[in-house]
Parts: structure tokens; sequence; C-alpha cells
């Protein structure tokens, strides 16, 4: 009796272990580091940051736009941005934030390869996902946690005081990265509607 007690305490522990070695114990307890760290990381890209008011982001664009860095998408619903040296094939990234009180809080972004084609394997999103990770270890950092989801698949996500990364692939050719104000009360209360796509919160249903 006492050895197969034994047994079973060490199976208990043993199950413990691995549960807190996860993926998604990984993250949680990254997460509970950072937002208890009072450390803000508000910036995006091109200039652009959380809490940014809604006229400046319009102001912002446009000066680039007038320089020709950034442009309007097909359907003008989202900035387009031109990736020429970043990844390792030409893409394009598209944007437009999410704003809450008429300030940035989200910012979910669109990458595609520019030569993408069912039969081009080389410019899959499985490829494109892990271009835009190593894009995004060299500007923001390592530490980005590869985790399951049921629905996405594999997924990166990052988390930096209050700025989360997510990076996770849409179907064969798109690939999101989600900037996250994880100290933001997400109401949406004047933001419009996502133009090609709502990308949600792949960390709520990350597998064990």
């Amino acid at each position: 009796m006492k050895t197969r007690i034994e047994w079973l305490f060490i199976f208990l522990i043993a199950g413990c272990i691995i549960s807190g070695c996860s993926p998604k114990a990984k993250y949680e307890r990254r997460l509970k580091q950072e937002l208890a760290s009072g450390v803000r990381y508000d910036s995006l890209f091109m200039g652009l940051y959380f809490g940014m008011p809604e006229k400046d982001f319009y102001i912002h664009c446009w000066q680039l736009n007038k320089k020709g860095i950034i442009r309007q998408n097909e359907s003008n619903t989202k900035v387009r941005y031109e990736l020429k040296d970043e990844l390792k094939y030409p893409a394009s990234m598209e944007f437009y934030p999410k704003f809450n009180n008429g300030k940035i809080i989200e910012m979910p972004v669109m990458f595609v390869y520019s030569g993408w084609a069912p039969w081009n394997k080389n410019l899959s999103s499985d490829n494109l996902q892990l271009d835009v990770l190593k894009w995004y270890e060299k500007t923001y950092g390592g530490g980005f946690i590869e985790v399951k989801h049921p629905v996405r698949g594999s997924a990166y996500v990052k988390v930096n005081g209050n700025r989360r990364i997510t990076i996770f692939k849409q179907d064969e050719l798109r690939v999101w990265a989600v900037f996250t104000d994880l100290l933001v009360k997400k109401s949406w209360n004047d933001s419009p509607p996502a133009p090609d796509i709502n990308p949600a919160d792949t960390t709520k249903d990350l597998k064990k």
C-alpha cells in the first residue's frame, strides 16, 4: 500500500511539473510577471504608439503618405506598406488601429507575400509566419513563446509590460501580428469594424 501511494504521489508531482512547463502555463506566468512589473511599452512602429490620439494618427499617416512611405490599400480601408528588405521575400503589411476613447489601444497588422500563389510553397503563410517572427525578434527582442491554438495552429506570443504581440496565421496566404495594450479595458466604443477580419484573441483558447 505504501509503495502504491508513493508511486501515485510521484505521478501527481510529475503531472504538475509537466503542466507547469506547458506553453500555456509559461505564457500565463509571463503575463502575470510583466503586468506586475508596472513597466509600459507603448511603441509600435513607424512612430505609432499606444495612446496615440486618433487625430494624430491620421495626421501622422498623411505625412508618411506625402513622403511616399505608405499608401491606402485597394479597398481604402487600411494603411499599406511595402516590405522590400525586412523579410526574406518582398511582402506587404496592412494595418488600421482599434481606438478606445479616441486613442490607439490595439493594432492588427496583416502580412502577405507579394508573389504568393497556391503552388508556391516558399511563399506560404507557414514560411511567412516564421519570417515575420524572425524580423520581430530583431525589432522587439527575443522571448516569443510558441503556443498551440485549436484553430490557428502554432502562434507566437511575446509580452513586455503592457504590450502583447501575437503572431498567427489566418489561412495559406495571410499572417497577422496583433499588438495589444493589456492595461486598457476593451470596449471598442468608438472603433469601426475591422475591414477584412477581426483577429480574435488567440491566447484565450490555447491548448495546454
